[in-house]
């Protein structure tokens, strides 16, 4: 079991963490906006625990005050970071919007398995004290304050920069970068305090990508292709990093470990896995080291399809990286005991836009001998008795992931950005997405779906939800930052 002390929240360490206790519920929001329903997101409780009558069903649903967030990513009023600090506890869940710029607080610490609305903050005030707007990951400190990027300024023009609450009051104190410092674009960050550096990546201004995906804009250069290095103590940006082949670079790993000074960062639509690192002379360097080829096709909006990498993570030991190709539709799950050269040791398909039945041809792949076949799944009513009723296909393809502390369980949704749903998978919006579960071999690695689990949100009440980024009460691999 894992260490237990009269200490603040989380775990002394990655290794203790991955001790910790088995997930029981998951925390994820579900969108409406561009569904064509005219109802709030929602925060979904989701039961996981196989011993539960309630197994595989959402347990409770927290609707948003206004129409048309888009709730995406979410983040602790307090994590890891304050595990020495026996007054702080993980009470509060933060849901900043990428679209409408608000940040809800919800308390998840009265009842965990019927978390109750904290406290709006109105996007004017994110304007008005920071400049800043479409919000979206949220870190918390080890001061104690909470931190959340931006994507935009108030008019949905490119601006990376960063907002600073009161991790108690959750005011909102101003911009944590020095006054004119913001970078140029914004997305995810990651920071290693011992080594005095944050990392932030890119996607493109709001006004680029709201509506959908331009292969013009590409063209363009008007998404991301850079790594911003930041001064973790001086909140300043002391470097850049153009990357080699390098496009959309989103979701930033550092290793767990908090004396590394390396990490990883996927790279969406050049769907590569780049590796960061510290040089000898000091500075920051990065260097590719996965590529998913492209596969030539006909019945696309492109001659060639990108695997399209939308999320990675990596256990907490440092040993696998997992990724997914939202577009493609696998999973990938690869041994980093060596970062230079990571191998391939787990793969698997979870629909995708390249299914035998589906309206696109392949015509030329570096990768498989065949199209994969589309994924159906036994849909349960669990309960005393377990019921099945009949297969479920999955629409759309992986999109976000969450690992178990153990490393043994893979979560997988299937919803990217509500606009981009629509355009690369309409059956998505018709469909609703869902959770699987994907069992992980963690000695030799590899990967095989559960066929017993599925949450299925095309069955939500008010219609076909959109699910997202999951979260675990006690913390996660993509939550939790060690000092």
């Amino acid at each position: 079991m894992a260490t237990k002390c009269n200490c603040g929240p989380g775990y002394p360490t990655p290794r203790e963490a991955m001790k910790g206790p088995r997930e029981q519920i998951i925390y994820l929001p579900c969108i409406y906006r561009n569904t064509g329903i005219e109802a709030p997101d929602y925060l979904a409780t989701v039961d996981v625990d196989p011993k539960s009558p309630q197994y595989c069903q959402v347990i409770h649903r927290l609707p948003m005050p206004y129409l048309k967030d888009e709730l995406h990513h979410s983040g602790w009023n307090t994590c890891s970071s304050c595990f020495g600090d026996s007054t702080k506890s993980r009470t509060k869940l933060m849901l900043p919007c990428l679209i409408s710029s608000r940040i809800y607080v919800v308390d998840v610490g009265s009842q965990p398995r019927a978390p109750k609305l904290h406290k709006v903050i109105e996007p004017q005030e994110v304007y008005n004290k920071c400049n800043l707007g479409n919000l979206h990951t949220s870190h918390c400190l080890a001061s104690g304050e909470v931190m959340i990027s931006s994507l935009g300024d108030p008019k949905g023009n490119a601006k990376g920069g960063f907002v600073l609450l009161d991790g108690e009051t959750f005011q909102v104190k101003g911009n944590w970068e020095q006054p004119g410092g913001a970078a140029p674009m914004g997305y995810d960050f990651w920071y290693q305090p011992r080594h005095n550096v944050m990392i932030s990546t890119e996607w493109a201004a709001p006004n680029v990508f709201k509506d959908g995906f331009n292969p013009a804009h590409v063209k363009e250069g008007l998404y991301g292709s850079h790594l911003h290095i930041w001064d973790w103590q001086r909140h300043e940006l002391i470097q850049t990093l153009p990357l080699k082949d390098g496009l959309i670079p989103l979701e930033i790993r550092f290793l767990h470990d908090p004396d590394a000074t390396e990490g990883f960062v996927g790279c969406a639509l050049s769907s590569n896995i780049q590796h960061f690192y510290r040089n000898k002379e000091g500075s920051w360097s990065v260097e590719k080291v996965i590529q998913v080829p492209p596969k030539k096709v006909k019945g696309w909006m492109l001659p060639e399809m990108p695997g399209l990498i939308t999320d990675i993570l990596l256990s907490l030991d440092d040993r696998f990286l997992y990724f997914s190709n939202w577009l493609h539709g696998d999973v990938r799950q690869y041994d980093i005991s060596d970062p230079q050269r990571p191998r391939l040791t787990g793969q698997i398909f979870l629909g995708g836009s390249i299914v035998k039945d589906g309206l696109v041809q392949v015509l030329e792949d570096q990768e498989l001998n065949c199209q994969p076949d589309p994924l159906v799944i036994k849909d349960y009513l669990w309960g005393l008795i377990p019921t099945f009723f009949k297969g479920k296909r999955v629409a759309g393809g992986p999109q976000m992931i969450q690992l178990s502390l153990d490393g043994k369980r893979l979560y997988v949704t299937t919803s990217l950005y509500s606009a981009w749903d629509k355009q690369f998978y309409p059956d998505l919006i018709r469909e609703g997405s869902v959770i699987l579960q994907v069992d992980v071999d963690t000695e030799k690695g590899g990967l095989k779906l559960n066929p017993n689990f599925l949450v299925d949100f095309g069955k939500e009440p008010l219609g076909p939800a959109l699910a997202h980024e999951m979260r675990y009460p006690g913390g996660d691999c993509t939550s939790d930052i060690w000092i």
